[in-house]
This record gives C-alpha cells, sequence and structure tokens, in this order.
C-alpha cells in the first residue's frame, strides 16, 4: 500500500512520490496469469466467432458470458462470502484491458460485469444476492442497466419512467420506456430507474420474465455492431415491492456511483483497444510498400506511430496510476463495519474527478489512433474487409458511453471547484499564490541532474497556470461558475494534461533504472513526445480559457502567463520520435 494516500484532485497541488504510484510493472504473478487466462479466452472462444457476432448471433455473446463465468471473470468485483473473488481494482482493469481486443463483445462484458453488476453487489439486500447474484456472477444470467430514456440522456434525473404501488402493496407496477440498453436482447435481469409517483427516483431489480416488460428491436448502430442495443418498454410492468434496489428516492447514488466506476473501468478497455490498433496499423505499415520502401520507413508514418505510442503509453500510465489510487483508498475500509459498501462507494467518489479525466483521455487516445491507423491503411483503412474500418467504427461509442465526453468535462472541473469551496481542497490559497508567481518572474535554476526536470518543471507551471485560470473564473463568476461550461471544459482540458503527464512522467521515474539502456531510450523519448504534446494542447486551451474569462490589461497579463508557463524544452524532439518509432515498427507492437 501507498505511503500517502492523496485526495481526489489534490494532484493539482501537491507532488506525488514515484514510490507511491502503481504501475503496470507492479502487477503480481497472480494478476498476470489471471490478464494471460482472459487473452487466451479472447483468442481460443471469441475471436472465432468474431464475424458471426458482428451479425448479431447472440448465442455466441452468451455461450462467451457462460465460459467467462466458468472463468471466474464475471465475479471478480464480487464478495467472497457471496461467491465472488473479490479482485482489487487494478486486476479488474486489467481484465477490462485484455477483453477489449474481443470487439462487441467487450461490450457486452463491460456492460454486465460493470453497471449490470455491481448496484446489486453494492446496494442489493442479502435477499436479493441470495436470489440473482449467482446467476449473474456464473454467467447463467446476463445483466444490462436501464437508466437513458427517449427524452433524458445526460439529465439522468430527467427520467419520465414512473413507478405507481400496486392497491394490495405487493407490487410497484412500472410504466415507460429506456432507450439504448446495452445487452437488452439477451439480458434476463435490468437494473431500471423509474420515478415512485412521479417524484422519487429509484431503483428496481426486473427480471426478463416479469408481466409488462417488452424487450424492443435491435437498435441498427454504426459500430458495435456485434452487441444488443435494444429499447425496455414498460407497460404496467408488475415488479415485487421487495425488488426496490436501495432506498426510495435514492437511486441517483447508484445510477452516478455505478458510472463512476464504468468511467474507470472503460479508460482501461479503450487502452487495450488502441494497443490493438497500434499493433495492427504498425503491421501493415510494414507490409505495404510504396516507391520500393515499407511505408513504415517514410517519416510521415514514423510521426503517426511515434505520437501514438507515446499517447498510449501515457493512457496506460494514467489507467493504472488510477487502479492504485482506488486500492489503496478502499484498503483502508474495515470489511467489519456496518456500512462497508457506504463507505466503499465513498471511497470511489472520492477519486470521481480522476475517474472523469481516465474516461476523456483514454477514449480519445483511442479515437486519435483509429483515425491515424485508417490513414495508414490509405484506402484499405476505408474498406470493410480490413480491420482498421471496424475498429474506427467502434471506437466512436466510448466518446458517448458513461456520461459524453462533455459531461465530464463539465464535472472535472466542477467537482474540484466545489471541493475547493467546502474548504476540502485548499485550493483557494493556492491560486494566490499561483497569481503571485505570475507577477514574480523567475529566475530559478534548473538541476539538470534531476531525472525529468524538464518535464517536472513544466507540469508544475502547468498547474501553476490551471490555478490561475480557475482562480480568475471563480472571482468573476463566483457561484454562477457552473453554468459557464465553455470556462470549466477549458479548464478541464488543462487537468486532464496536468494528470497524464504527471502519470506518464511518474511511471518513468519509477521504473527507468530496471530497464535496459535501449529501453531507457525509448522510455525517455516517450516521456518527451507525450510531454510536448500535451503541452501544446494544454497551452492551446489556456489561451482559449484566458479570452473567456478576461479581458484588457488582465487578459494581457494572463496571456504573458500561458506564454511563459508552457514553455517545454523538447530539445531532440525529431530523434525521439524515430527512437519510439523504430522500437514499435521491429516490436510490431507497443513496446511498453
Amino acid at each position: 500500500m501507498a505511503g500517502k494516500i492523496m485526495k481526489g484532485g489534490e494532484f493539482l497541488i501537491a507532488e506525488s512520490d514515484c514510490q507511491d504510484i502503481f504501475t503496470p510493472e507492479d502487477f503480481t504473478d497472480e494478476q498476470r496469469a489471471i490478464a494471460e487466462t482472459t487473452e487466451q479466452f479472447v483468442e481460443n472462444e471469441i475471436l472465432p466467432h468474431l464475424e458471426e457476432i458482428e451479425e448479431q448471433n447472440f448465442e455466441h455473446v452468451v455461450e462467451g458470458m457462460r465460459k467467462c463465468g466458468e472463468l471466474g471473470l464475471l465475479m471478480m468485483d464480487a464478495p467472497e462470502e457471496e461467491g465472488g473473488l473479490e479482485l482489487d481494482k487494478a486486476t479488474s482493469m486489467l481484465v477490462g484491458e485484455k477483453i477489449s481486443t474481443s470487439g462487441s463483445f467487450s461490450v457486452a462484458f463491460a456492460a454486465h460485469t460493470g453497471i449490470g453488476t455491481l448496484p446489486l453487489i453494492y446496494y442489493g439486500t442479502p435477499e436479493q444476492k441470495e436470489k440473482y447474484l449467482e446467476k449473474i456472477i456464473t454467467g447463467e444470467w446476463c445483466s444490462a442497466y436501464c437508466l437513458t430514456e427517449p427524452g433524458s440522456g445526460s439529465d439522468a434525473l430527467g427520467a419520465q419512467a414512473s413507478a405507481i404501488l400496486s392497491e394490495d402493496g405487493q407490487y410497484y407496477i412500472l410504466n415507460g420506456t429506456k432507450q439504448y440498453i446495452t445487452n437488452g436482447g439477451f439480458a434476463e435481469l435490468f437494473t431500471i430507474f423509474a420515478k415512485i409517483d412521479k417524484q422519487h427516483f429509484t431503483a428496481f431489480l426486473v427480471e426478463k420474465s416479469f408481466e409488462g416488460l417488452i424487450v424492443g428491436n435491435e437498435e441498427k448502430k454504426m459500430g458495435i455492431k456485434g452487441s444488443s442495443t435494444t429499447q425496455i418498454i414498460l407497460d404496467n410492468c408488475k415488479v415485487p415491492v421487495e425488488n426496490v434496489l436501495g432506498e426510495i428516492g435514492k437511486g441517483h447514488k447508484i445510477a452516478f456511483n455505478s458510472l463512476n466506476i464504468g468511467r474507470f473501468k472503460l479508460g482501461a478497455g479503450v487502452t487495450g483497444a488502441a494497443k490493438m490498433a497500434l499493433a495492427e496499423g504498425i503491421q501493415y505499415a510494414n507490409e505495404r510498400k510504396q516507391f520500393n520502401r515499407p511505408i513504415a520507413s517514410f517519416g510521415a508514418i514514423q510521426e503517426k506511430i511515434a505520437d501514438l505510442t507515446a499517447s498510449i503509453y501515457a493512457s496506460e500510465s494514467l489507467v493504472y496510476r488510477l487502479a492504485g489510487l482506488l486500492d489503496d483508498k478502499l484498503a483502508t475500509i474495515d470489511k467489519g463495519i456496518d456500512d462497508y459498501y457506504v463507505q466503499y462507494q465513498k471511497g470511489i467518489e472520492e477519486y470521481a474527478p480522476e475517474c472523469g479525466i481516465s474516461k476523456v483521455f483514454c477514449s480519445e487516445v483511442l479515437a486519435k489512433t483509429v483515425d491515424e491507423v485508417v490513414q495508414i491503411f490509405g484506402g484499405y483503412g476505408y474498406c470493410s474487409e480490413y480491420p482498421a474500418e471496424r475498429y474506427y467504427r467502434d471506437e466512436r461509442i466510448n466518446r458517448i458511453f458513461e456520461g459524453t465526453n462533455e459531461i465530464n468535462r463539465l464535472l472535472i472541473t466542477g467537482m474540484i471547484l466545489r471541493r475547493s469551496m467546502k474548504g476540502e481542497l485548499p485550493l483557494q490559497a493556492e491560486a494566490m499564490k499561483a497569481f503571485e508567481a505570475l507577477m514574480t518572474p523567475s529566475f530559478d535554476e534548473v538541476d539538470e541532474s534531476i531525472p525529468f526536470i524538464a518535464e517536472k518543471t513544466t507540469l508544475q507551471n502547468l498547474k501553476t497556470l490551471f490555478l490561475i485560470l480557475a482562480g480568475s473564473g471563480v472571482q468573476k463568476y463566483m457561484d454562477k461558475l457552473a453554468d459557464e461550461q465553455e470556462i470549466l471544459m477549458a479548464s478541464s482540458d488543462i487537468v486532464i494534461q496536468i494528470f497524464a503527464i504527471e502519470s506518464a512522467v511518474l511511471r518513468a521515474e519509477k521504473i527507468i533504472d530496471k530497464l535496459s539502456e535501449a529501453k531507457q531510450e525509448q522510455l525517455k523519448a516517450a516521456v518527451k513526445v507525450f510531454t510536448f504534446n500535451a503541452t501544446e494542447a494544454a497551452a492551446s486551451a489556456a489561451r482559449k480559457g484566458a479570452y473567456f474569462v478576461e479581458e484588457g490589461d488582465t487578459l494581457t497579463m494572463i496571456l504573458s502567463g500561458v506564454r511563459r508557463f508552457t514553455k517545454y524544452d523538447a530539445t531532440g524532439l525529431l530523434q525521439a520520435k524515430r527512437t519510439l518509432a523504430a522500437a514499435a515498427s521491429e516490436a510490431e507492437k507497443y513496446i511498453f
């Protein structure tokens, strides 16, 4: 366990020690064995049926889920006393990463093991768990989660589905329509949200066999075609009163806490998908010849491979750093206490900003990866006979799943600022120091002997820049800042890049001495390439944010700060990109 457990969002105002973070190099032999089991399952049981799954022959998905249950892959989060394995989040995320290579099957798996199972584990009564949990974690039944409606997506609490207690007091009668339900076509158990008496937002456990539950037609989707996505129609659906999940009127807690978990698990899944897509792109670039040379030998292609490798390294570093934060926090909770899962949920909620960062950053790394892989394939990338075309279509949903990236951007900075206003994070005091730094020219000498000092200096400057912009926004708008979405999103773009750079640097600092000389050079190259790209992205967001918030002399001053605090000495950048590209091209895969 780490020596110091940081609060959520605290990375913006405090330095982390590289020894306190979890990295992929810290996986145990047991974790690696589970990962290998998952990889073999995908290769042996799913990939041979991939085309049939894409044609919506869902019997292969259902059978695959049963085999996952036999292997224990569906019970990682379930308590041991209830038949589960109760493994840590790092293991759960590692399995999510490895299952991601299974195409549409991974969507069914993620929905089942995440939002389809966890509400029951965290909020179910002993009787509910006894009745349903074994079926779910063995794969006998598939599960689904029904929150979105035709008229309410991001505004989940605006749902119109209703529940009225029957005259005999034995049932709730549910009416309404749920939209975009993953696993809808073959799930046997649904977690459905509805408002009792059109007022009290509440969750219900609803079996497919219950009278009045109707499964709609399959949606005709752009991508993830092999996943089931339907409406669930509630036509006077009779749900026994004992199937209320959690407390009446407290459904929002179940909905939002389930989404936090979905966000960090999605971060791991899309990271695995990015690795797979990159490998396909590199292999094709090595085979495809133009002008009598493999296109992988051209600088234009090498730069793509280098940038993608560096971004995926950052994505992977960020995801497993978050896994470590969650596991360290959850390990401090006494399992013997009566309200264990209440405290457990609070432990996960502590890192809601980082969960949002993981979801946004990692999904956008995958988006960039599949886009460039199509480009590497050229015209063939646009043809369905080649894998690049499916990767491109399948990727798009990840920026909508688990709360859109726009909603997550609003939440990241919004949650951090709310914690500051409650006194949970001393951002205001740090913002004052940041404004002082803006007014004071800096002539600090850099100690070149410190590993990754250029990146660490840039990182500290970016934190200062965020505090200046956030402080300006709060000063100008006060509690109305929540309505200034453009400012919040620009601020979050800076926060996202800060957490990503820091995760990449801390991991590199922790592992570099254990690597060969050649691997050290590749690692340094990845850090340099990513830090340069991320700093450029943060600088663009900061300039935009400055124009959004200020004008006149104050704007001029902040813009000068943007220039000053986004300087990064990326000397040797071209050679770093060539080093990365050469290593990745030789290995024909992601190299870290």
